[in-house]
């Protein structure tokens, strides 16, 4: 069997020492006779797991003491839900930033609960300066899209929000660099692109913002809930908290966030250079809110597209269609994207021009 190299969005790409050592304890985690997936999240065993993980993650996030960690179900999507059923309290609206889909799908679950503030919102081709930021010091909080997915824009910088929490959905840019988790709220991710497998979502919420939920809101949709019980109120996704764990024990056997961080732009810096190199392709977003996760590019004769691909595919370059609703290509290059996936990438788009350039 020959691995190819998976550019996908997510699922994506899991580090390969991780797919070996989970191959290894499939059967026989540890001598315990059973595999992980076989455990009861009570036991022992897997509480040993669990609380590895935690400690892990909180290392090379350098998570404050004052913040619980969550290992929860329903993806990010269900945060877009529950933010607003946990931290409105007493208060009527919320300020959200749009810069593209996954800011929209946030500021269309929030409406459901109370009045949107859209504070900036762009057309999906750059993040807005922070001196266009126009906060309500009476809201809630504040919630934005550090990196988005689809369009590939990201934020170069943290807003200032003062006194009102500011929550944020780190998806596809969580534990690729280091961030100053005190500046946040909450900070929330799906696991399905930097973390591992799919079926979690990771939430680090601050102290003072749990226990804020009206009685109205369902148990399992309470933080409170949640950080009472360690995460383990209901059956979580224990398979795939197992490989979130082993995924942060690799990033700090790897160097930490500092070394992810290197690597990560030296890969997008990488990429970039070939598309700005070339009349043959582009990309749509501004300099400086370009994607070091997720960079989409288009070729100038559109009707190469599914050459393009099909080519690409026969030398194990795969996933690399843009989203639906974007179009052209898009490479996602998360944490486990080795830089030799890259490389083979950039020369790929080299020869393909070359070949196909009139």
């Amino acid at each position: 069997m020959s691995r190819v190299f998976n550019f996908s969005a997510g699922p994506a790409m899991v580090p390969e020492a991780v797919l070996k050592q989970a191959q290894a304890e499939m059967l026989d985690w540890q001598g315990s006779g059973m595999s992980v997936m076989e455990m009861s999240h009570r036991g022992k065993a897997f509480l040993s797991i669990a609380a590895k993980a935690e400690a892990d993650l909180r290392d090379i996030m350098s998570i404050p003491e004052n913040y619980k960690v969550l290992f929860l179900q329903g993806g990010a999507s269900a945060q877009f839900a529950m933010v607003p059923m946990n931290l409105l309290g007493d208060k009527t609206s919320a300020d959200y930033i749009n810069t593209g889909a996954w800011s929209k799908k946030a500021i269309s679950e929030a409406k459901r609960y109370c009045t949107v503030n859209i504070v900036a919102e762009t057309k999906g081709d750059r993040a807005p300066k922070a001196s266009e930021l126009r906060f309500d010091p009476e809201a809630a909080y504040v919630h934005y899209t550090p990196n988005e997915t689809i369009g590939g824009v990201e934020f170069d910088y943290i807003p200032d929000t003062g006194d009102v929490p500011l929550v944020a959905d780190f998806s596809s840019s969580i534990i690729s660099r280091e961030i100053d988790v005190s500046k946040f709220g909450i900070i929330y991710a799906g696991s399905q692109k930097n973390i591992g497998p799919a079926g979690l979502a990771v939430v680090i919420v601050r102290d003072d913002l749990i226990g804020k939920a009206k009685d109205t809101v369902p148990a399992m949709f309470n933080y409170k809930t949640h950080a009472d019980a360690d995460s383990m109120y209901n059956t979580p996704p224990t398979y795939t908290w197992y490989f979130a764990g082993l995924v942060f024990n690799w990033i700090k056997q790897n160097g930490g966030l500092p070394k992810m961080a290197e690597v990560n732009a030296r890969k997008a810096a990488k990429l970039y250079a070939a598309i700005d190199g070339s009349e043959f392709y582009a990309n749509p977003v501004e300099v400086s809110s370009r994607s070091r996760m997720n960079v989409p590019f288009t070729l100038a004769n559109a009707e190469l597209d599914a050459v393009f691909l099909a080519e690409a595919k026969k030398v194990g370059l795969v996933t690399l269609k843009g989203h639906r609703s974007v179009g052209g290509m898009r490479a996602s290059i998360y944490n486990a994207m080795p830089e030799a996936g890259v490389d083979a990438l950039v020369a790929f788009m080299a020869e393909f021009e070359r070949k196909h350039a009139n």
